[in-house]
């Protein structure tokens, strides 16, 4: 079982977690203001920005897949504008499942945070606001810190969710070898190959993973109500 072990190929797993980790370090990024925005906005659009947030998780990925296929192929603008002009492709290659995992993910990190947003106590953004904070340092600077347990639900259910996908960076990325064939994609091929061993413990290694990735969320966001409850 040892020589399994030491001879098995652990690439799409490197893969799959440094998928996972840009993926969710670019979302953290773009989904901070756009959760702020959806928190604290009043406007009649805001039902049809939380529902074009929230499309990817009623989606089928094999149709998320490919509209995303279709929108960086070389036949669209954008794909070709990048393919003309820089000479990169923006299909079938890593930058390829960054992209689409952006789009796949994004629900997962702006929905916790624009929850953590909205328990805010109001008074405390507007004391912020009197003490002559720019909204930027209230942000950074009193409202994260007080919403720590939402923070860190975003970004470790991103990233696990990430790490975990399938049908989206299989129809945009493909199976290349030590570039777009992640941990999901070679559990797939293990099966059609009839290699149940391989799959076996690929899937096996999967599930202890997520397992303790929602224990440590559980278990910190416990941890922070009952500290709550006893100050």
């Amino acid at each position: 079982m040892m020589e399994f072990f030491t001879s098995l190929e652990y690439t799409p797993f490197i893969l799959s977690f440094k998928l996972a980790g840009l993926t969710t370090l670019i979302l953290f990024v773009i989904s901070l203001p756009l959760a702020w925005f959806l928190s604290q906005t009043r406007c009649k659009a805001k039902p049809f920005l939380e529902a074009i947030t929230a499309l990817p998780i009623v989606l089928p990925p094999s149709v998320l897949g490919f509209y995303i296929l279709v929108s960086l192929s070389q036949n669209s603008p954008l794909g070709a504008f990048f393919e003309n002009v820089f000479g990169v492709s923006l299909v079938f290659n890593f930058t390829s499942l960054v992209i689409a995992s952006c789009f796949y993910s994004l629900p997962f990190m702006v929905q916790p945070l624009q929850g953590g947003f909205e328990s805010i106590n109001k008074n405390m953004i507007e004391a912020s606001y009197i003490a002559g904070k720019s909204q930027v340092q209230t942000v950074l600077q009193v409202v994260l810190p007080n919403m720590k347990p939402a923070v860190l639900t975003a970004i470790i259910i991103t990233f696990a969710h990430t790490v975990g996908e399938f049908g989206v960076v299989l129809m945009v990325g493909g199976s290349i070898e030590s570039e777009t064939k992640v941990a999901s994609v070679a559990i797939y091929e293990m099966v059609e190959m009839m290699d149940y061993k391989g799959a076996h413990i690929y899937s096996a290694l999967m599930v202890v993973m997520s397992f303790i990735i929602l224990l440590a969320v559980y278990t910190f966001n416990s941890s922070k109500r009952i500290g709550g409850f006893a100050r």
